[in-house]
């Protein structure tokens, strides 16, 4: 369901004009659709009503506390990959009870942290974490929940720099190393071995990459309670792609999904941990952007626009397709545009010929699809100030992230002595 929609012929988000929100913020601007945001998860938590399901929510997707906050409402955990990320989801009212904690490279300062808070499980990735953890544990006088993150080396058939499954991936325990190492945690203290976990990849469309990954670890969870162990947690993982392209993209339905993972994973009577992330609020983000100039190449024509690289980095880092359209519909007949940042790289890119309605100097658009790896991800390159973040809700909007201002961004940087004096 789209919550960006055009009433004559202007785009709305939920129930309030774009245009009135960039008028009032100025652009370029990150702006989220609560309504978007629940609608994903409700789709999600419904289409598995017939099994035990915890969905935590992948904060690295977005770490906004409005966005953490909005979910931890509905009912949702986190996943988190750091202090920081725990921290946030703490903060946005996220029980630690609900919080999952992944990562190839947990310290001991964030080990810590996470067994002093009593988060649900640990998703241990390697022998040394394992043995770190139990030292720490130990000597803290606490017991970690940990599930194995298995490595199933099973080709998610998405991009490479977001496939996480296969053997020569930096994550997970080899899934044939699974049973030696279960059989050693056993035996370490300050360890209580809870289930398995997996994640395969990011932007997954295909349900057969998930099905011949989930069968093989069900396999494993089988084998292990038969040598005694009490597994009582799968956690799938997530990467569950969404429609990028509306044209052309077909993405996983939930329904589907839910069906897939009951009938190959339902018998184990396990617990299942979801962690979607991009899934929930990807398509209820867009980056509102303003035209700067209309350039005539050589060969081609630049629509040249005040958002860049260092706002939405996705083109340039992973080949990413967005959907760009602007605010105010067109009907007229579309001309090619290269839609170009003012960062001072030819990758500060967001599409190349794309087909678009002819567009002038300081009219809006609308890059689709964004709020998953979006402003998380941006920097302050080219000392640009990172844009602010907006949410809406029905017919109120809220600056959820401010623009910092010049002084507070140089003001970061410290003079040593000998140049201060």
């Amino acid at each position: 369901m789209n919550f960006f929609e055009y009433r004559d012929g202007e785009m709305c988000a939920e129930n309030v004009k774009v245009s009135d929100i960039a008028n009032d913020v100025g652009t370029p601007f990150y702006l989220y659709s609560s309504a978007s945001i629940g609608y994903q998860f409700s789709q999600l938590k419904n289409a598995f009503n017939n099994l035990d399901l915890l969905i935590c929510y992948a904060v690295k997707a977005n770490t906004n506390q409005a966005v953490i906050k909005t979910l931890a409402a509905l009912g949702a955990g986190a996943d988190v990959v750091s202090e920081g990320e725990m921290r946030r989801a703490l903060n946005a009212g996220i029980s630690p009870e609900k919080i999952v904690y992944s990562g190839v490279a947990k310290t001991i300062l964030e080990m810590t942290f996470a067994l002093n808070q009593g988060i649900y499980q640990f998703n241990v990735e390697s022998g040394p974490e394992l043995y770190q953890l139990s030292e720490i544990a130990s000597v803290l006088g606490k017991t970690a929940n940990i599930t194995f993150r298995v490595n199933p080396d099973v080709d998610a058939k998405t991009h490479a720099k977001i496939s996480t499954g296969k053997s020569e991936n930096k994550f997970g325990v080899p899934w044939t190393n699974v049973r030696k190492i279960c059989a050693k945690a056993s035996e370490l203290p300050g360890i209580k071995l809870v289930g398995l976990d997996l994640h395969i990849g990011s932007q997954i469309t295909d349900l057969q990459p998930y099905e011949e990954a989930y069968t093989r670890v069900a396999e494993l969870i089988q084998d292990l309670r038969t040598e005694g162990h009490e597994i009582t947690r799968f956690d799938l993982g997530g990467g569950i792609g969404i429609a990028h392209d509306e044209d052309n993209d077909q993405p996983i339905h939930p329904t589907e999904y839910a069906k897939m993972v009951e009938r190959v994973v339902g018998h184990l009577d396990c617990q299942i941990i979801l962690e979607p992330g991009r899934y929930l609020v990807g398509n209820a983000g867009i980056l509102v952007s303003k035209v700067v100039y209309v350039k005539e190449g050589g060969s081609r024509k630049f629509l040249i626009v005040d958002a860049a690289m260092n706002d939405l980095i996705r083109p340039s880092m992973y080949d990413a397709y967005h959907s760009i359209v602007p605010i105010i519909r067109s009907d007229d007949k579309r001309e090619l545009y290269d839609v170009v940042g003012p960062v001072c790289e030819s990758g500060d890119t967001f599409a190349t010929n794309r087909q678009m309605p002819p567009i002038k100097s300081d009219e809006l658009v609308a890059i689709r699809s964004v709020g998953a790896y979006g402003a998380v991800m941006s920097s302050t390159y080219n000392t640009r100030l990172l844009i602010p973040e907006v949410l809406v809700k029905d017919n109120k909007f809220a600056v959820v992230r401010p623009r910092p201002t010049y002084n507070e961004i140089i003001g970061l940087d410290k003079l040593p002595s000998w140049l201060s004096e």
